[in-house]
């Protein structure tokens, strides 16, 4: 059973016998993502006291809270949890700002196939389409659908466009794309359905570095035409 919690307050909820999900809101915003981080981080520095508390995982407005029951009762968890939110609380509304990472990108041509399409449909030149793209600075809500993938936020509105209707099966790695509010980077050459922009030499994944992921959950990105 989810914790009976007020509108818009936090709601925990068990997610099978070894973690918690703490919601924090259902919005994909900067502020509500940087809560996230700020949860996790003091969740992080509590794993040291609480051995069977294993680590967070951040999503967009959320935390999966994997613990071992046989180590860390529930309850201790959940106190753990809320002690976290209130040190997340009181640090403040956005936080330290996470590092900034500048990504050059070849926009266009066989790097970018879908910049020309994109701006017809925008009703913008292909330049206006690469400097509203490349002058916004965004944050890295999350990582995913791949080992490495940034989810990165928020796009200009002026630039938002639903995903294509017809995804490919192969794209590059180091594609950078947008699809909707967001913009992304392929770190390898997978399937995708985002509109292709450009793209990078940045490795986003590389197994043998540490941390494998270029950009962490948290970081600042700004892309640079090259």
């Amino acid at each position: 059973m989810a914790d009976s919690t007020a509108a818009g307050a936090p709601r925990i909820e068990p997610m099978g016998d070894g973690a918690l999900l703490v919601t924090l809101g259902s919005d994909v915003r900067a502020d509500l993502n940087a809560m996230v981080h700020r949860v996790v981080g003091a969740l992080c520095a509590r794993r040291r006291q609480l051995p069977g508390l294993g680590r967070p995982v951040p999503g967009y407005a959320s935390v999966l809270v994997p613990f071992d029951p046989a180590a860390c009762a529930e309850e201790v968890v959940r106190a753990a949890i809320g002690e976290s939110l209130g040190d997340a609380e009181r640090v403040g509304v956005e936080g330290a700002p996470g590092p900034l990472v500048e990504i050059p990108v070849r926009y266009g041509g066989r790097d970018g196939p879908d910049l020309a399409d994109v701006a017809a449909r925008l009703g913008r030149s292909e330049d206006e389409v690469v400097r509203l793209h490349a002058a916004t600075e965004y944050r890295v809500f999350v990582l995913g659908f791949v080992p490495g993938f940034p989810y990165l936020g928020t796009l200009p509105e002026t630039l938002a466009l639903p995903r294509r209707a017809t995804p490919r099966l192969r794209v590059p790695a180091g594609s950078v794309a947008i699809a909707g509010r967001q913009t992304g980077i392929y770190p390898a050459s997978t399937p995708g359905g985002w509109h292709l922009l450009g793209r990078t030499d940045a490795v986003l994944w590389d197994p043998r570095r540490e941390p494998p992921a270029l950009l962490q959950p948290g970081a600042r990105v700004r892309f640079v035409a090259s």
